[in-house]
């Protein structure tokens, strides 16, 4: 009885011994995680990891934390692309391929998941962190605490996911668990609890960023920067994090009645229940179009940046791109029915999201040829940031345009389901979404870093990356216009293999632009001297982050800035250069208040996690063991009242004077 109220539905056959390629994945990991491990001890690093990261409330580590998490889940999503095109490229005919049926089912899921929940959301928010404060003038987020929760929350859900890896087994259902299939009837294993409660916790760590973010740009803007001064990429995450904070408690009232679906044995969405599927299909769809634009918008904010920066203009129509993106907000939840026209709704209904999906193509074509205006007759710089907003250019045009397509509802008809949909699907998330982060990726480096990233190596990765992208894709859209279905880990018409050798050769391309970029953060760390960023300011930026020396100071800004027109930095830079002066020395500083570390958001991230994993293989006592834990961490903190603390006058005056002297020294030179 008591090992049935510790360890549930646990047991040593949910470890599979049999699966050479899983306990092989395993091994790995574990003898990563010992080196690791091992390296901090011998280098004697535990104290300085929790003291200046784990309990770390400051947004740019913060910031960099998420972007290890990322990069760390992308290259686990990253071998399930290498597993999945590698089957799809042999498994033709008689040949059945190396992955069994079952296996081949959870890795497909596992990568949508993988890649959107914990690849391109962190990535955004570590994007959010290291640049937005700095942006808008302020010293940090408007709730530090918060924020580190929010990102070990997002570390927590990760870590679930990966469990499944190797105890149980992950969802086979597809990235968004559509039931009767995603129900207990047809999947009894553990594999859809391990998808609902891993999103469960980092969906709340989400939710919890993205009102924190809101009230940031509310609440923290410097003295004088109205809505209209404030950078697009500023307006660009308000309206993402908006869209976080009304679609996300979605997801979450979503999963949690397919919870209780699988275990209280209630009926949401069983039909021969009484229940309803397609009350399954639009909740999750209410939100996961705007999902789609939470993460598209960002990197619709970083494009305006990079362009107007490298073309050493000011941004082409301003108010034009910020009312794009309200729009393309709004309409983003008006759509979501063109992910399933052929449910039956009826011509009326069909018709009506056909045509706001046709309308939501407007704004984001004003904001392409804003983006083409800002080049025009500019002095361009063809630095990798720059070479990805290219890239993006025309890569997703295709995929936009292929969304224009699928909203028509007979065209949706034919390719519904189809390798034409993930191609089209792909074009847009990488194209738009993992090109524009890969831009703001490499431009804002050296700020959070100190030095830049060494350039050649990015720009193989670059063309690499894109090469093999149009490779790997542009086959799929053949053989998906001619009705070769998503999802299939065989198929006997063998006319498709050459397609699909040929997309498997693009995603190897792919991994070798990956493994370029690899090469690029270790020769640019071997190279950090003579790349080092001496001034802050290694773009000849226009917003305020490229005002203060690289890597930011823990105090973001000395003294706060005064903003009196948009991209104040660049008018500051007009106005100095008359009087022969960039950067003048300030003799008198004062005391900084800023907050101080706490490892709580790390401890109630620990039993958040416990109790996901207790949930998932119905384990009582460690359940409520993680439920207390998380409920006496959050009263025992609501107890500390030394939260904060000053840094003198007299250590900001010595940070700013050395900075000023680097600068002056650049300038000699």
């Amino acid at each position: 009885m008591l090992a049935q109220l510790l360890f549930g539905k646990l047991t040593l056959d949910a470890i599979p011994f049999h699966s050479p390629i899983i306990m092989g994945a395993f091994v790995f990991m574990v003898l990563i995680v010992i080196a690791v491990l091992f390296f901090i001890t011998v280098y004697g690093k535990w104290a300085y990891i929790w003291n200046e990261w784990v309990s770390s409330v400051d947004h740019k580590k913060i910031g960099i934390m998420y972007l290890i998490l990322s990069f760390v889940m992308f290259l686990r999503g990253i071998s399930d692309v290498v597993l999945m095109r590698s089957q799809q490229a042999i498994a033709a005919g008689e040949n059945l391929g190396y992955l069994p049926p079952e296996h081949y089912d959870q890795i497909f899921t596992a990568h949508g998941v993988i890649m959107i929940f914990f690849v391109a959301m962190p990535l955004m928010f570590a994007l959010l962190n290291i640049a937005l404060p700095l942006q808008i003038g302020a010293r940090d987020v408007a709730y530090p605490y918060l924020n580190s929760l929010s990102f070990w929350l997002t570390f927590a859900g990760a870590m679930l996911c990966n469990a499944s890896l190797v105890i149980g087994d992950f969802a086979a259902t597809g990235w968004l668990s559509y039931p009767p299939l995603s129900e207990l009837y047809y999947s009894p294993g553990v594999g859809v609890d391990y998808y609902i409660w891993s999103l469960q916790v980092a969906g709340v760590g989400t939710l919890l960023a993205g009102i924190n973010f809101i009230a940031t740009i509310f609440r923290m803007r410097a003295p004088g920067m109205s809505w209209m001064k404030m950078p697009v990429f500023v307006w660009s995450a308000l309206c993402a994090m908006i869209l976080v904070a009304l679609a996300f408690p979605v997801l979450t009232v979503t999963l949690a009645l397919l919870a209780l679906d699988r275990m209280m044995g209630m009926h949401f969405f069983t039909d021969f229940a009484g229940g309803n599927v397609m009350l399954y299909i639009n909740l999750i769809w209410i939100w996961g179009h705007p999902e789609v634009y939470i993460l598209i918008l960002p990197a619709f904010g970083i494009f305006s940046e990079v362009v107007a920066t490298f073309s050493q203009k000011k941004l082409f129509g301003y108010t034009t791109m910020v009312w794009a993106i309200a729009i393309i907000t709004f309409l983003s939840f008006v759509v979501w029915l063109h992910h399933f026209f052929t449910m039956g709704a009826g011509a009326d209904v069909n018709s009506f999201f056909g045509i706001a999906t046709m309308v939501i193509a407007i704004p984001t074509g004003v904001k392409v040829f804003n983006w083409l205006f800002t080049m025009y007759k500019g002095r361009i710089i063809l630095a990798t940031p720059m070479l990805w907003v290219i890239a993006f250019f025309t890569t997703f045009a295709i995929g936009g345009m292929t969304g224009v397509m699928m909203a028509v509802p007979p065209v949706d008809f034919q390719v519904h389901n189809s390798l034409f949909l993930v191609a089209h699907f792909h074009n847009v998330i990488i194209g738009g979404v993992l090109f524009g982060y890969f831009a703001g990726f490499i431009y804002w480096f050296p700020k959070a870093f100190g030095f830049r990233l060494h350039e050649k190596s990015g720009m193989w990765a670059f063309a690499f990356w894109v090469i093999g992208f149009y490779v790997a894709f542009m086959p799929l859209y053949v053989i998906g216009l001619d009705g070769f279905m998503r999802r299939n880990s065989h198929y006997a018409n063998t006319l498709y293999q050459p397609y699909l050798i040929v997309a498997a050769l693009g995603a190897a391309l792919i991994l070798i632009g990956i493994i370029l970029q690899i090469l690029q953060l270790f020769l640019s760390f071997k190279y950090r001297a003579f790349l080092r960023d001496h001034t802050g300011d290694p773009w000849n930026g226009r917003t305020l982050e490229w005002s203060i020396a690289s890597p930011a100071p823990l105090y973001n800004f000395a003294v706060i800035p005064s903003v009196n027109s948009l991209d104040q930095l660049w008018v500051n830079k007009q106005l100095q250069i008359g009087e022969g002066k960039i950067h003048p020395n300030r003799l008198h500083y004062e005391a900084i208040h800023m907050p101080k570390n706490t490892p709580a958001g790390c401890i109630i991230a620990i039993f958040a996690g416990i109790t996901g994993f207790a949930l998932v293989w119905h384990m009582l006592i460690p359940g409520i063991v993680g439920l207390l834990g998380i409920i006496a961490t959050v009263i025992a903190k609501s107890f500390i009242t030394d939260t904060d603390y000053y840094i003198d006058a007299e250590t900001v005056r010595r940070t700013e004077l050395a900075h000023l002297k680097e600068l002056a020294q650049c300038t000699v030179k």
